[in-house]
């Protein structure tokens, strides 16, 4: 099934159709702070190609990859799910801390440390259910026990209940939007978690029609169309980290690129 629509992909090129679907897989976050931006762009590009966009997490993402389901996936690190994947890193991105407003940390001077944190109830992001927690092994590698009350996958949901006074709110520094800033303080939290990937990935056996081509650009505009068509032609993850060895990725900020810096 899949070789004959790839086989129905290429000749579709070859005549110069510029139309079909691309279904692309992805987590909250990027569905909702990231992808609109380009998929604006891309429709204005391509009119006549359909999209389908399938939010999950990782592990579903994985699923839908697995099934064929998808041409895009993307998703931040969670590598060892997406073995059969090509995986093209996009941008890097930090966490942030956000408080209401009268929050005691709302005033803090100086670096915000784990300590700080881990004396309120905490609100971030459902923990993976594969693998050690980035988030509680930082704590832990400082001999801390991080206090989550309450984790969501959505942080728009993340924030409402930090409003709530439910606890300080963790998330990623992308959702930090400027209407946030009417009640919500957001401090800086690099360095207290590791640094996050986001990547897009498709299969090795995928036939990269000239519009998903353009679409990793729009996403990630050091994807060319000529470097991602190249990057279909290597064999190995490997070759592909070489290629793009070279890079250096922009960090995705919040609001005016708050949080966040150029390549």
């Amino acid at each position: 099934m899949r070789e004959t629509e790839n086989i129905r992909s290429l000749a579709s090129d070859l005549s110069s159709e510029q139309e079909g679907t691309l279904s692309i897989a992805t987590t909250h976050t990027q569905a909702r702070y990231v992808l609109p931006e380009v998929v604006q762009a891309f429709r204005a590009r391509y009119p006549k190609v359909n999209l389908e966009l399938h939010q999950g997490t990782s592990e579903q993402i994985a699923e839908l990859v697995a099934s064929n389901s998808v041409d895009f996936a993307i998703a931040t690190g969670a590598y060892d799910l997406f073995p059969d994947l090509v995986l093209l890193p996009c941008y890097h991105w930090e966490r942030i801390v956000v408080v209401p407003k009268v929050h005691m940390l709302a005033a803090k001077k100086g670096k915000l440390t784990l300590k700080d944190l881990s004396a309120f109830p905490l609100v971030t992001y459902v923990f993976s259910l594969t693998g050690e927690s980035s988030f509680k092994r930082a704590f832990n590698e400082k001999g801390l026990e991080p206090d989550v009350v309450f984790t969501a996958r959505d942080a728009d949901i993340i924030k409402t209940y930090v409003r709530m006074g439910m606890g300080v709110g963790v998330v990623a520094a992308m959702a930090w939007e400027c209407s946030d800033k009417e009640d919500l303080v957001a401090l800086d939290a690099q360095g207290l978690f590791p640094q996050s990937t986001t990547w897009i990935g498709f299969r090795r056996d995928t036939v990269l029609r000239g519009y998903m081509l353009e679409f990793a650009e729009l996403l990630a505009p050091h994807l060319s169309v000529e470097i991602t068509r190249k990057i279909g032609d290597l064999e190995t993850q490997i070759e592909v980290d070489a290629l793009l060895a070279p890079i250096v990725l922009p960090v995705r900020g919040g609001c005016n690129e708050e949080f966040g810096s150029a390549a």
